[in-house]
C-alpha cells in the first residue's frame, strides 16, 4: 500500500522532519514491496516447489505473504533468537520458519541459497527485483515532497537508488547500529572489511559485512552513512511513540536517531520508518527508559 509521509513536530527539531510510515504496510514492513514484486516476477514452473528466503523477520513476512497470495509453500531461514512477534506472524502467514545458529544464516544470505530446503531462493537484499520493489518507496516519497533536501534510510542491503536518479541533489544517506555498521565503515576507509557485530534490538538491520554486491551499489548512490548508539536509537523509538503515535522497531527508528543527531544538515529531511515489528517486551522497557 501506498503509505504516509507526515511531519514530525518536537521540540528538538534541529529542521523539518518529515517520517515515511512503511510501519503501516499490512505486514508491518517495507520488505512486503520487495518480496512482492520478486515472487510475482518469477516463473510460475519454478515456483511450484515453493520459496525460500532468509531473514531475521520481516523479509521473510513479505515472502510468506506473496507465497501465500499464489498457494506456494514457503519456508525462512532465521537466526536463533529473532524476534517472537516477527516469527510468530511468519507462521501466522503460512511460512515455515526454520531456525539456524547466526553463523549458518548468514551463510545462506552471503550465497544466495539454503540447499537443504526445496524452492526458488528469493534473496532479501540483492534480487534487483527486490530493490526495485524497495525502490517505489523512493517514488512515493518524491511525489509527496519534490524537493526533499535529504533522505536517511536505516541501511540493511539498499534500494532507494531512485531518489538519486531522479533528483540527484538529495543527499541520501544510509543509518546503521552502532553495534555492527560495516557500511559506515567501508565508507570511512572506503574499502569493505569485516566489523565487530553485536545482537539488539536492533535486530532489522546490521551486520558483521558487507555484501559485495551492495557495496559496489550502495557507494554509487550515498552521501554517506552514519553508525547511531543503541541508546539514540531507544529514544527515537520513544519520541515516535509518545510525539507521534507511531510503533517502530528499533531498525525503524534508526533513521530518526540520526536526524535527530543533526549529521543529514538542515532542511527537509525524511527518515524512513521502516518497520514496526517489536516484541512487546523490548518496546515496554524502552518506553521505560531502558534499552532491551
Amino acid at each position: 500500500m501506498r503509505t504516509p509521509l507526515v511531519r514530525l513536530r518536537a521540540p528538538e527539531d534541529p529542521g523539518a522532519i518529515y517520517l515515511k510510515l512503511e510501519n503501516l504496510q499490512p505486514i508491518g514492513s517495507f520488505k512486503l514491496r520487495g518480496a512482492l514484486n520478486a515472487v510475482l516476477q518469477e516463473d510460475p514452473e519454478r515456483l511450484r516447489a515453493g520459496v525460500v528466503t532468509a531473514s531475521a523477520g520481516n523479509m521473510g513476512q513479505g515472502v510468506a505473504w506473496a507465497a501465500r497470495e499464489l498457494g506456494v509453500p514457503c519456508a525462512v531461514v532465521v537466526p536463533e533468537g529473532a524476534a517472537a512477534t516477527k516469527l510468530a506472524a511468519i507462521e501466522a502467514l503460512g511460512g515455515r520458519v526454520v531456525a539456524v545458529p547466526y553463523e549458518r544464516w548468514w551463510q545462506a544470505i552471503t550465497e544466495s541459497r539454503f540447499p537443504e530446503i526445496d524452492g526458488v531462493f528469493v534473496h532479501p537484499v540483492q534480487d534487483e527485483r527486490v530493490m526495485a520493489g524497495n525502490g517505489t518507496i523512493g517514488l512515493e516519497i518524491l511525489e509527496d515532497l519534490p524537493e526533499p533536501d535529504a533522505v536517511l534510510v536505516p541501511f540493511g542491503g539498499g534500494g532507494l537508488s531512485v531518489v538519486k536518479a531522479l533528483r540527484p541533489e538529495t543527499r541520501v544517506y544510509a543509518v546503521e547500529p552502532e553495534t555492527g555498521a560495516p557500511l559506515t565503515a567501508a565508507l570511512a576507509d572506503d574499502r569493505p572489511r569485516p566489523v565487530d557485530y553485536e545482537a539488539s534490538f536492533v535486530d532489522g538491520s546490521g551486520s558483521p559485512a558487507l555484501l559485495p554486491q551492495m557495496w559496489q551499489l550502495a557507494r554509487e548512490v550515498l552521501d554517506g552513512a552514519f553508525a547511531v548508539s543503541l541508546e539514540e536509537t531507544a529514544a527515537a523509538v520513544r519520541i515516535l511513540a509518545e510525539r507521534a503515535r507511531v510503533v517502530a522497531e528499533g531498525a525503524g527508528a534508526l533513521a530518526l536517531a540520526a536526524a535527530l543527531g543533526g549529521p543529514a544538515g538542515s532542511g527537509n529531511v525524511v527518515c524512513i520508518v521502516s518497520g514496526g515489528n517489536i516484541d512487546t517486551p523490548k518496546l515496554v522497557k524502552i518506553l521505560a527508559g531502558e534499552i532491551p
